[in-house]
């Protein structure tokens, strides 16, 4: 079974109007596998996966949606662009090295400013707890405890424990996301 077509199958449920378009924006810091994830959501090679300078986007197109993720660098020069794509974004994916321990507090800080971010008041959040796959990740729920999630009250929000190399996790995050979308009034 495909990722996408399980996405797709569940978007076709939630289908408002023909031609209804979903923005999926994926953030997170440099090295946390965003754009591992958007491969394997693509279905396509991970093998060669090379750090992201500027962004990547992938659309598919299927029973009148088209869904658009964009992956946008996570180093710490081009943080400060993110702003230049959260317009009409209908679910934030944020994704977090869980093995990287060291980052805890940076990532903590990034995702604390996105969430004051105007323009992304209210859309939904959905947290990739990456690389459990590694020995030294940590738990999904001790992120979202270290994270503070639980103080967050003005959107629906998940942690969701994945590993973007192997899938696992992954089909279980955008079964959240595709029950979770609010789509903006384009």
């Amino acid at each position: 079974m495909t990722f996408v077509y399980g996405l797709l199958s569940i978007l076709r449920r939630l289908k408002q109007s023909p031609e209804q378009e979903v923005r999926l924006l994926l953030l997170g810091l440099d090295n946390a596998g965003k754009t591992t994830l958007l491969k394997q959501l693509a279905a396509e090679d991970i093998s060669q996966i090379t750090p992201t300078q500027g962004f990547n986007i992938k659309s598919v197109q299927s029973s009148g949606f088209k869904l658009n993720v964009w992956d946008i660098g996570g180093q710490r020069k081009i943080r400060p662009y993110w702003r230049n794509y959260f317009e009409n974004t209908d679910v934030l994916i944020y994704v977090i090295d869980s093995s990287d321990r060291k980052r805890f507090e940076e990532t903590s800080l990034e995702l604390a400013e996105l969430l004051e971010e105007e323009k992304l008041a209210a859309v939904p959040l959905l947290i990739f707890a990456n690389k459990q796959d590694l020995m030294t990740a940590t738990p999904a729920s001790e992120l979202a405890e270290g994270l503070n999630l639980h103080t967050i009250r003005d959107r629906m929000w998940q942690v969701q424990a994945c590993s973007a190399v192997t899938a696992e996790g992954v089909q279980d995050g955008m079964t959240w996301v595709c029950r979770n979308i609010t789509l903006r009034k384009k």
